[in-house]
Parts: structure tokens; sequence; C-alpha cells
């Protein structure tokens, strides 16, 4: 799937508590690598610094968050390579305009 999306730049309400700013919500990542050394995540999230993945036997890789609504851009580090996410909601450009994978989180 190579379909850029227009990322949402709705402004949340800072002052108010029940906002969807303060609404997190987990949210897993899995990276399918059988043979890889590490898996990292990276993204908007964590201002794009590589977080390591947990390995399962079967050799998928897998992260949990908590993320706040709206859409987020990320990235997996598959033995220092970045690579998109297959099953990404779309791919998308970050600041540097490189490729994203991109989640919505609602």
């Amino acid at each position: 799937m190579n379909a850029y999306l227009h990322m949402n730049t709705t402004q949340y309400d800072h002052s108010n508590p029940y906002s969807a700013q303060h609404s997190h919500k987990p949210i897993h990542f899995y990276c399918a690598a059988p043979d890889a050394q590490h898996v990292e995540l990276a993204g908007d999230f964590n201002d794009w610094q590589p977080l390591p993945m947990t390995r399962s036997v079967d050799g998928w890789w897998q992260a949990e968050l908590e993320l706040h609504h709206g859409h987020h851009r990320y990235r997996f580090l598959v033995d220092g390579e970045p690579t998109l996410d297959p099953h990404a909601t779309g791919i998308v450009r970050d600041e540097n305009n490189e490729r994203a994978s991109l989640v919505a989180v609602s």
C-alpha cells in the first residue's frame, strides 16, 4: 500500500481535562522479522528515539505504547534499517520528507 494520507491537524483544547489530548489508549505494534538481531520502534510519539521491541519465539517483535487520540507517524528499525509497517493505516512523509507508517488512534 503506497497511499499517502493527509495528516489530521486538529488542535486540542489543552485546558479541558476531558479532551482527546488527555485520552490515552494502549496501542500494540508488531513487526515480523524472524531473522533480525534487534528491532526498534521510532515515531513522532517518542521524538523518533528508537525504543527496543521484544522478540517472541515465532519471530514477531512487539511493543505496546499508550498513545493519545490522533494520527501518529512511525517506522521500525530492523537491525538498523528503516522499515515501513505493511499493516499500517497508511504511508505518509515525516518532517524530513522520509516515508513513515501511519497509525490512527481513536
